[in-house]
């Protein structure tokens, strides 16, 4: 239909020989129409009976449907020209359905529409944890009957493995990666500290394989920066600790840890500045044997650990890093390396206060000289620090550390970071370009 610029109804003009226009729907015209108006909005129209002659083909200026057309022909030029915007401006009969068309783009539409809202409540409830659409929370159980787990093979007398000694945890998901491991959880009340926190584990792909069913994995002890409560950062899988492990044992430069997170110390250090240096503090929780003795504990009751030091290392940043450079000071006999990144290197809590000789007792530089005076055993300790450290003496303080300690049974390490700042972020890349290379090279495993 077409209408005047001014609204008006324009009836086509059609001369002889060409085809009608379209017919209304039903063969005629609705009845009826707006208030006050003639149907279609034209006034004259007088029915469909009105002016036209019964049968055959309404006279030449007269509308096919009975309008009364104009009786004066116009030009040619003018007929042509109107005639052709009749065409150009056709729109379909009054009354006429959608098209089907319109009717699929519309649910196509409207089912990708469904679609993509579904796949985005999917994520926000798998990022918030919220099942079914998340695996947290659910049971992990780390080696498969038969591969002697709880002792239950036999070993061989001179065998460097050692099998889980039970009795066996309860760990819980916390994260999968996507190679099909597991970062599980358990709470442990240490048999030696008496302090009850959190532990979590990792094992690399190659402890469920077959070829290794008969082998011990190498212990790392992963500690974090700071208070290291409620949380140990390094089992966060956006860290990519646990991928990178992975990543470098498949490129031969690491070997293939289990790892351990406990939490580092027994509350937030916050307002009060407060931290415990992993040390057993006098009238404190015993942090200090929760790290060395009772994580232990728990990996070999329940992992196939290897029986000697050279399967057990530690590993830690800032706070967690100094912790883990005094244990293996401390207990060489049960430590073999550290990866130590931007640490303290002596012992600074304020809780120390009044315990002057405790507080020898767990410094590095003193430990380091014992040590070297009683001539091993030998440790391996690889330091990493980064050029941008928040505090300006980090960098300095290990420096002097190697190269006064830098001795005997002591043997040392140092990667310095280009633009590397005191931050996770920067610690895990780079222990990939040497430090982790320099301790798997003194270690052992997987081994029977």
């Amino acid at each position: 239909m077409s209408y005047s610029p001014d609204g008006q109804y324009q009836p086509p003009y059609r001369p002889e020989g060409r085809s009608p226009q379209p017919q209304p729907p039903y063969g005629r015209p609705p009845q009826g129409g707006n208030p006050g108006q003639q149907p279609y909005g034209r006034p004259g129209y007088g029915g469909p009976q009105q002016g036209r002659p019964q049968g055959g083909q309404p006279p030449y200026g007269q509308d096919p449907y009975g309008y009364e057309a104009p009786t004066q022909a116009q030009p040619r030029f003018e007929q042509q020209q109107y005639e052709q915007q009749q065409y150009d401006h056709y729109e379909p009969p009054y009354g006429e359905p959608p098209r089907r068309k319109s009717k699929a783009k519309k649910w196509i539409i409207a089912g990708v529409t469904v679609l993509a809202l579904c796949g985005i409540g999917a994520g926000v409830m798998a990022y918030f944890d919220i099942p079914p659409f998340t695996d947290k929370g659910e049971s992990v159980s780390f080696g498969k009957p038969g591969d002697g787990q709880g002792g239950a093979a036999k070993q061989a007398p001179n065998s460097k493995m050692s099998m889980p000694t039970n009795p066996t945890a309860q760990f819980k998901n916390e994260s999968s990666l996507s190679d099909g491991t597991k970062v599980a959880v358990t709470e442990v009340t240490g048999k030696k500290s008496g302090f009850k926190g959190k532990v979590w584990v990792w094992a690399p792909k190659e402890y469920n394989d077959p070829k290794f069913a008969k082998s011990g994995f190498p212990v790392m002890i992963a500690l974090p920066g700071g208070a290291g409560y409620p949380r140990n950062y390094w089992m966060g899988t956006d860290l990519k600790l646990q991928a990178s492990i992975s990543k470098w044992y498949s490129e031969g430069k690491s070997k293939p840890f289990i790892l351990a997170m406990p939490v580092l110390n027994p509350q937030p250090d916050e307002p009060k500045a407060i931290y415990w240096d992993g040390s057993d503090i006098p009238d404190q929780p015993k942090m200090g044997t929760w790290l060395t003795d009772d994580v232990p504990d728990l990996m070999r009751e329940n992992f196939r650990t290897i029986k000697s030091r050279d399967g057990w290392a530690f590993m830690g940043s800032s706070t967690g890093g100094f912790a883990s450079l005094k244990a293996v000071l401390k207990y060489p006999d049960k430590f073999k390396a550290a990866i130590c990144s931007g640490p303290d290197i002596v012992p600074d809590s304020p809780l120390w206060k009044g315990h002057e000789k405790e507080k020898a007792e767990n410094n590095p530089e003193l430990l380091a000289k014992q040590l070297i005076d009683k001539k091993g055993p030998d440790v391996y300790l690889a330091f990493q620090v980064g050029d941008h450290e928040s505090n300006k003496e980090t960098l300095p303080n290990v420096q002097k550390f190697i190269s006064t300690y830098t001795k005997g049974p002591i043997h040392t390490s140092l990667r310095v970071i280009a633009g590397g700042e005191h931050n996770a972020k920067t610690y895990v890349p780079n222990m990939g370009e040497g430090p982790i290379e320099y301790i798997s090279k003194v270690m052992e495993g997987p081994v029977e």
